[in-house]
């Protein structure tokens, strides 16, 4: 049998017309431009709040916490790699301090963009932020929300506790493997 081992999904390059983009500020911070990563194709996209760190201190290519945390719960409920997506409300990942309601309005335009063009079948929204971000509704948290489907934006989705919560919180990872194991029931009423 196969065991788990953290690998680097695939990048998804940045569309040329939007690598340079400057609306919401990050750009200062210096951090570049992160559009997605794993199958553009894939039937599940992920929402995560910002990316994560992708290279360790000495610039070399890595695998973070949070991303080992979501591909080991992606793995054990019996998900393919090959179904995932992962995007972000925000597309560069903050260095220090900014305006974060600003930001995530405006960096959700991008969101947008990549749905209409890639029409996943399933959205899973990871933490308070993508939730709060993409159900357009400051109140509303993973714990109340998680174990169902709604219809948000024209997408089924469903709401999961953040990897790097499960990862510091160890009490919440079989929660986050019970949420995508509804993902993956979810996927195969609709292959």
């Amino acid at each position: 049998m196969n065991s788990f081992c953290p690998v680097m999904w695939n990048e998804d390059p940045v569309p040329e017309d939007v690598k340079n983009c400057e609306d919401c500020g990050l750009y200062q911070q210096g951090a570049r431009m992160i559009w997605g990563e794993g199958n553009p194709k894939a039937p599940i996209m992920i929402i995560l709040d910002n990316p994560g760190a992708r290279e360790d201190c000495e610039g070399n290519p890595m695998v973070c916490g949070t991303r080992q945390t979501l591909q080991k719960a992606v793995y054990e409920a019996g998900l393919d790699k090959e179904q995932i997506y992962v995007t972000y409300i925000l597309k560069r990942q903050p260095k220090r301090a900014y305006d974060k309601e600003k930001t995530r309005e405006i960096c959700i335009n991008h969101l947008y963009t990549q749905l209409e063009e890639q029409k996943p079948k399933l959205i899973v929204c990871l933490g308070n932020v993508a939730v709060q971000s993409f159900f357009q509704n400051p109140e509303l948290e993973v714990k109340g929300l998680r174990g169902n489907f709604y219809q948000m934006n024209g997408y089924q989705t469903t709401v999961a506790y953040h990897p790097l919560a499960a990862r510091r919180r160890p009490n919440l990872y079989p929660q986050l493997l019970e949420d995508m194991k509804l993902v993956e029931s979810e996927l195969r009423k609709h292959i």
